[in-house]
């Protein structure tokens, strides 16, 4: 037995210290998100018109009536979600649009736009990953549009 006691001791430090690897190496918790106060402004018709094409028949249950979910979705509409046209020189590889799937849980008609158009453009059409850590970037196919998706957690 005494000859065992050096290995345990040596097998219980390697797990401690392997251990308090792996505590150090997790993700740091998310800071609180801070909305701007435009989210508390009542939806615009064009907005209401891109939460009809996405929810229809569901949008009362999935969106109207659910306040902090109302929230979040004016949230990515009116500050998490930008159209920015780059030059050549300053463009970045990404993901395409046309490789995003379409979110048609609700619609199961719901459409790509044939043209874009960066004024009518419905980002809720899109299975983005509204939620991820950090900045999410998408190139509109075969144009110098780039769609970023802001976290949540940036100010």
């Amino acid at each position: 037995m005494k000859r065992l006691l050096p290995f345990i001791a040596l097998a219980i430090c390697s797990f401690v210290s392997l251990n308090g690897h792996a505590q150090s190496t997790k993700k740091r918790p998310l800071p609180l998100v801070q909305y701007n106060s435009n989210v508390n402004n009542p939806l615009t018709s064009s907005e209401m018109n891109m939460l009809r094409e996405v929810y229809g028949e569901s949008l009362e249950k999935e969106i109207l009536n659910r306040p902090q979910r109302l929230k979040d979705t004016k949230n990515i509409l009116r500050n998490r979600v930008e159209v920015v046209e780059l030059a050549p020189k300053d463009q970045k590889t990404c993901t395409l649009l046309s490789q995003v799937p379409l979110f048609n849980v609700f619609v199961s008609s719901l459409e790509r736009d044939g043209h874009f158009n960066k004024a009518t453009f419905n980002p809720l059409k899109y299975n983005f990953n509204f939620y991820g850590r950090g900045t999410q970037m998408y190139r509109v196919d075969n144009t110098n549009f780039f769609i970023l998706i802001k976290s949540q957690h940036d100010r």
